[in-house]
């Protein structure tokens, strides 16, 4: 009885803490194209992208904002990415397709090709966006706004994650929130906090800043080049603003449960390799998430068990202590699956998610201590 007490006690605590780190003070909010545009010079890498190239690309020419051009790097693609994208170029004159030169030895793929779409650049501000990212009509005109008004030098967004798949809806909006604790938007925003990142997806930055922290040359070898070009450009004293954007900006990133486990393990990787400590703690946290994927069914089972075979008392407070904590559980993923616009039932599939996430740290502090690296659109990375 104490112990079932005690768990719930340290759960509730938990779970609160858990939801209560994602705090996004800057939103974005419709803004009138302004007058005196400056040139925004919107760069996006393409890999194997044929599967969203062709609705980004429609996204970002009906931007409303009247002063833009768009880079296009193709990165080698192998599918009919180029082929989609020679089509698209013939029908506006803003849209430039550039064809990526091999990746040269030291560089992360994704680097190299927005330093090749950079290079050619005009703008006085640079809008780096992925491929499956789609921006609403007035994202340009609201970022350019919002950056303004914050002073910001280097400004991101979070944007709207599409979820559709099983796999989706019970695997991130649980990465989501394990973001959110590891990076808490006050503290990336706050000039005095060390803390930094930035979603890759949607970036927007002075282009003379750009060029003064040495463009991505600077972070050349990385493959989570956004969270550290954040890093270098909030240690070198400039201004780092993170912003809601959900409203505006939509990205479908994985597909499936392949591309999620490639994908995420990657990420985790990444967020491993650079400090032995972190590995502990990774493999701790993989631990804790693994006993509390297995624990909080096997409690609610067992009883359950012990209330049918021979209630009593102290089985009425083992069965009630592991209700009360599926139920505050429930409700918090219920909170965040609406505001994630996933179907609030998946709210039950928790515990089978954060089993899965574990499975994906663990692998991914496997590759860190046996050097064997991760593999991302088809290139190998190790340390």
């Amino acid at each position: 009885m104490f112990i079932s007490t005690l768990l719930l006690l340290i759960g509730s605590i938990t779970l609160y803490w858990l939801h209560s780190q994602y705090h996004l003070d800057v939103v974005l909010t419709p803004s009138k194209p302004s007058q005196n545009a400056p040139l925004i010079s919107v760069c996006v890498p393409a890999r194997n992208e044929a599967r969203n190239i062709r609705r980004c690309v429609d996204a970002l020419l009906a931007q409303d904002y009247p002063n833009f051009e768009i880079i296009i790097l193709d990165d080698r693609s192998t599918d009919g990415t180029a082929k989609i994208l020679a089509e698209l170029s013939q029908t506006d004159d803003r849209l430039k397709v550039i064809h990526g030169n091999e990746l040269p030895s030291g560089w992360a793929g994704k680097p190299h090709a927005l330093m090749q779409a950079s290079a050619v650049a005009r703008g006085e501000w640079l809008c780096f966006v992925d491929a499956d990212t789609f921006p609403a009509p007035n994202t340009l005109s609201a970022v350019y706004a919002k950056a303004t008004e914050t002073k910001a030098d280097f400004f991101t967004i979070f944007t709207h994650q599409e979820m559709e798949s099983f796999w989706e809806r019970t695997i991130l909006p649980l990465v989501l929130t394990a973001l959110s604790v590891g990076f808490p938007p006050r503290k990336v925003n706050d000039p005095q906090s060390k803390v930094a990142i930035a979603n890759g997806q949607f970036i927007f930055v002075k282009r003379n800043i750009y060029d003064a922290l040495g463009g991505h040359a600077a972070v050349k070898a990385s493959i989570a080049e956004d969270k550290d070009l954040a890093v270098v450009t909030k240690s070198a004293g400039y201004r780092l603003i993170v912003g809601d954007g959900s409203d505006f900006v939509r990205t479908r990133m994985y597909t499936s449960l392949p591309e999620m486990w490639e994908g995420w393990t990657k990420n985790i990787y990444l967020g491993l390799r650079d400090d032995p400590r972190l590995v502990v703690l990774g493999i701790l946290g993989a631990f804790l998430a693994l006993s509390a994927a297995l624990l909080l069914p096997l409690w609610t089972g067992i009883g359950v068990y012990l209330m049918v075979t021979s209630p009593n008392q102290e089985r009425i407070v083992i069965l009630v202590t592991a209700l009360l904590l599926w139920g505050s559980l429930l409700d918090w993923r219920v909170q965040a699956n609406k505001a994630m616009d996933v179907p609030i039932w998946y709210a039950i599939t928790a515990p089978l998610g954060a089993g899965v996430f574990a499975l994906m740290m663990f692998a991914s502090a496997f590759k860190v201590i046996s050097g064997k690296g991760v593999v991302w659109k088809g290139r190998r990375y190790q340390r």
